[in-house]
């Protein structure tokens, strides 16, 4: 597939630089992957629009305040770590600005509050570096009073107090993600009772979301792009739950959002479900789902709107035909959605 085959036209005015006041009354476009139909909702009416039985699977994953604002010591200009994967007790890898100055050797604080401040150890061969932090008292704690919420680049403002709990879904437990897995945004505690009286069955996976959800495909056909990988973790119970409605074809598995997908499709590639006795499953997965894959795994699927030239945009597309989803983000933006990370939603099923 052509990159340029997943591009579109979208007011920057549609860019959604803040949430729905309540979640659950975002605005809904469902597809019909088969005769590619579409209807339009808000989210608060999913559990009328899947089956009793059906399983949702969303992701647990909670984003860590991964935006560190300092200066380059001592007496230096300004310098920014953003933290993406901890590799040690007090070292993680990171992306740096300003990446000329901050060479291996090089150190950063964190002014009104100094206790950690960052040595960059050395320089990896994709351009990031490898931090270690040195300071007394709990990493932690020193990370949630200081760190900034790592907002997309395409929302152009500062993070402010309430992202602390917007941009982070109600299903959070597991700290690792430097980026919301935004399709879980728009769920709450009433909708969930909704959906439980309903019959429709909810677990998670934890899939740990990198930078990387937002580099752009710089080569000329999609299959070229590598994706950066990231780490997951899928217990016992949902895979049973996912193996019963695979088997039995009553009733459905809906992935909430494109890495829960990327991870059940992981799954599914390695024939995890077949074994005898199933066990939990944990790795990374650099699975990049285009035009052509077979989804083994999941029936259904809901989304955000994506950025144009995307892997996101590329992995919808796969699943629902390159067609029907341009199509559906040409009435998306006909009809005034709002878009990304704190935008609408899609249901594709």
């Amino acid at each position: 597939m052509k990159v340029t085959d997943l591009d579109y036209y979208l007011p920057k005015a549609q860019i959604a630089s803040e949430p729905t006041h309540i979640r659950r009354n975002c605005r809904l476009l469902r597809l019909d992957r088969r005769s590619g139909d579409i209807s339009q909702h808000i989210f608060a009416d999913l559990p009328k629009l899947l089956n009793r039985g059906d399983l949702i699977v969303a992701n647990d994953t909670q984003v860590i305040p991964a935006r560190l604002l300092g200066h380059r010591a001592p007496g230096g200009g300004e310098a920014e770590i953003f933290l993406l994967e901890q590799v040690g007790r007090l070292t993680w890898r990171a992306m740096v600005r300003p990446g000329r100055r901050l060479k291996p050797g090089a150190t950063v604080e964190f002014g009104a509050n100094p206790g950690f401040r960052a040595e960059i150890v050395s320089s990896e061969d994709d351009g990031t570096r490898l931090v270690r932090f040195t300071g007394s008292g709990s990493f932690d704690n020193w990370l949630e009073s200081v760190g900034h919420v790592p907002l997309p680049p395409y929302i152009e403002r500062p993070d402010q107090k309430s992202d602390r709990r917007d941009y982070q879904t109600m299903f959070a437990r597991h700290a690792g993600a430097v980026a919301a897995p935004t399709a879980g945004l728009h769920f709450d505690q009433p909708l969930l009772k909704r959906l439980n009286d309903a019959g429709i069955v909810l677990n998670t996976v934890t899939v740990h979301v990198g930078a990387g959800t937002f580099r752009p495909i710089r080569s000329e056909h999609v299959e070229d792009h590598e994706l950066e990988a990231e780490r997951y973790r899928v217990g016992v119970r949902v895979q049973q739950q996912i193996r019963s409605r695979k088997q039995s074809g009553e009733s459905r598995v809906i992935a909430v959002g494109t890495t829960v997908t990327r991870a059940l499709e992981t799954l599914g590639q390695q024939r995890a479900l077949d074994s005898e006795p199933i066990k939990l499953r944990e790795g990374r997965t650099s699975l990049l789902i285009s035009p052509g894959h077979e989804f083994r795994l999941i029936d259904g699927l809901i989304t955000n709107f994506h950025l144009p030239k995307s892997s996101l945009l590329a992995l919808v597309a796969a699943f629902a035909g390159l067609e029907p989803v341009m199509q559906a983000y040409e009435v998306a933006v006909k009809e005034e959605y709002r878009f990304y990370s704190y935008g609408d939603a899609m249901l594709i099923i």
